[in-house]
């Protein structure tokens, strides 16, 4: 039986135009849709235990999503990202009173943009990039993170920290994530021991630098009144929760 009520929705764009999903993703199409937050989700943004375990967001956007048949899991990180803009938008208006380097200020979230990429060098429903160090004289292959990525490098930073506090491999764990190939050698095994081992810093820098390059992205640069260089834009608390106090 069809509700009498109804619920406004919005189509977002994704900065990644659905090429590296799967053609039978609902992602591939390039969009997808959105309902305007409810009193549903304003639940969600207060249940402690979300915000103890640190996945309310992904909970609310979970709840958002409109388009049927989205693996949550798949979705590029920077896809997540303009997702979790627009969801701010809906929810709250594109005003976002934060505090940058002591100073309060108004960012206008809708004139944030989409990253310009080259999509030309992208083969369509694969996500894998070359790499040449010229260095070391090695040929690598990574790929983009996706939201499953990134929870198994936060799980695998935290596990480690747990053993050793001061053992610090935010860089080298993520590196290990997105590399999928060394010369044809595609273990895990292989891959960490390279990683551990035999990435030069240099090199690892440059493949960080590429890796920004080809991945698409909201770009969260922003240009606050005052300020004479652009400024991340700093996400806090007051961005899914504008009544509480910077």
């Amino acid at each position: 039986m069809e509700s009498k009520f109804k619920l406004p929705t919005e189509t977002v764009d994704l900065p990644s135009k659905g090429l590296f999903y799967p053609e039978d993703s609902p992602l591939a199409k390039g969009t997808i849709e959105m309902k305007y937050m409810t009193a549903k989700e304003e639940d969600i943004l207060t249940n402690q235990n979300y915000i103890q375990k640190g996945i309310v967001i992904d909970k609310l956007l979970q709840s958002l999503i409109v388009t049927e048949k989205v693996d949550y899991s798949s979705l590029l990180s920077g896809d997540k990202n303009a997702i979790m803009i627009a969801a701010r938008i809906l929810a709250y208006g594109k005003d976002y009173k934060v505090s940058i380097q002591g100073k309060e200020v108004v960012i206008d979230l809708s004139e944030l943009q989409n990253k310009e990429i080259d999509l030309s060098e992208i083969k369509r429903g694969e996500n894998k990039f070359d790499f040449f160090s010229s260095e070391t004289e090695n040929n690598l292959t990574f790929k983009l993170l996706t939201h499953k990525d990134e929870q198994l490098i936060e799980r695998e930073i935290t596990g480690l920290q747990k053993i050793d506090k001061d053992n610090i491999t935010t860089s080298t764990t993520r590196l290990k994530h997105l590399i999928t190939s060394i010369n044809g050698l595609t273990e895990k095994k292989d891959i960490r021991e390279f990683v551990d081992k035999y990435l030069l810093a240099k090199d690892a820098r440059a493949l960080r630098l590429e890796y920004n390059r080809v991945n698409p992205d909201v770009d969260l640069t922003v240009f606050p009144e005052g300020f004479e260089e652009g400024v991340d834009l700093p996400i806090t608390l007051a961005f899914f929760w504008p009544d509480s106090r910077l």
